[in-house]
C-alpha cells in the first residue's frame, strides 16, 4: 500500500495512503514527557502500544462507541479512517494525581467521587493549557462538547470496569476525537498506557509513563504486563 508522510507527531507518524478516507498511523519505539523535552527509544515500546490501542479500540466499537480503528499491519501500523481532529484534548478524572494535583489543593490519590471531565487546548507550543467553556465556545466547538463528555464518560465507565478486571486502578486518561469526512465525531488518536494513568489496586504502583516521567521502571515491562492481562484474564474481542 503506497503512503506519504503527512504528520510526524511526538511518538507517531501519520501517512494518508491510495484512499482519501483512509490513514496509516506508525507506532515509533519512542516515549517523550514534558511536552517532548524528555525522550527515550524503548525497543519494543511502539508495538505494545499499538497492540493494547487496537485491543481497546475493538473492545470499545463493540460497546457502541464509534472510533477510527479499522486494522494493524506489520512494522507498528494502525489502519484508521482519515479525520479532522478536533484540537480539544478531553481529560477524564477518577482519582486526583498529575496535574489537578499541582494546580489545585486536592492532595494525590483523593477519590473524585463524580468522575471529572477537563478540556485543554491540543497544542504542545502553548503547553496545553486548560480550557473554560467560555472559551470553547469562542472557538467555535461549544456544540461539539455534549457529545465529547458523554463519551468521555461511557469509555470511562468501560475502562474501568476492564481495567478492574486485571487489578489495575484507572486514574485517569486522555482522548482525542475528530470529524470523519461523513461529519460523524470519531475516538481518534491512540488507547495506551502513554495517555492513562494506570494504579494497581490498592496502592499507588504505576503501569503507565510515570514510570518513565519518574524513572521508576521499565514501561515496555509494564505495558507487556497490561496487554497479557487483558488477553488472558479478558480474551481477545471479536
Amino acid at each position: 500500500m503506497s503512503k506519504t508522510e503527512i504528520i510526524q507527531g511526538k511518538v507517531k507518524t501519520v501517512f494518508t495512503t491510495s484512499e482519501p478516507d483512509k490513514v496509516l498511523i506508525q507506532y515509533e519505539d519512542k516515549v517523550t514527557a514534558g511536552n517532548g523535552r524528555k525522550i527515550d527509544f524503548p525497543e519494543g515500546k511502539g508495538k505494545v502500544c499499538l497492540e493494547i490501542s487496537s485491543y481497546l479500540f475493538k473492545m470499545l466499537e463493540e460497546h457502541g462507541i464509534p472510533t477510527h480503528y479499522l486494522d494493524i499491519f506489520p512494522e507498528r501500523i494502525m489502519s484508521c479512517k482519515k479525520v479532522d481532529i478536533i484540537p480539544i484534548e478531553v481529560v477524564v478524572r477518577n482519582i486526583a494525581a498529575g496535574s489537578i494535583v499541582r494546580q489545585t489543593t486536592l492532595e494525590e490519590g483523593k477519590i473524585i467521587n463524580w468522575p471529572l471531565v477537563e478540556y485543554y487546548l491540543k497544542d504542545d507550543d502553548k503547553d496545553d493549557p486548560l480550557l473554560t467553556i467560555d472559551r470553547i465556545n469562542l472557538m467555535g466547538y461549544g456544540n461539539e462538547l455534549s457529545v465529547l463528555e458523554y463519551q468521555a464518560r461511557e469509555i470511562n465507565s468501560i475502562l474501568r470496569s476492564t481495567f478492574r478486571k486485571i487489578g489495575l486502578t484507572l486514574v485517569d486518561f486522555k482522548l482525542e476525537f475528530g470529524y470523519d469526512s461523513n461529519g460523524n465525531i470519531l475516538l481518534s488518536d491512540e488507547l495506551s498506557p502513554d495517555g492513562m494513568r494506570l494504579w494497581k489496586e490498592g496502592t499507588k504502583d504505576s503501569f503507565d509513563k510515570d514510570l518513565f516521567r519518574k524513572e521508576e521502571g521499565d514501561i515496555v515491562e509494564a505495558y507487556q504486563y497490561i496487554l497479557n492481562q487483558l488477553l488472558t484474564k479478558i480474551g481477545y474481542t471479536a
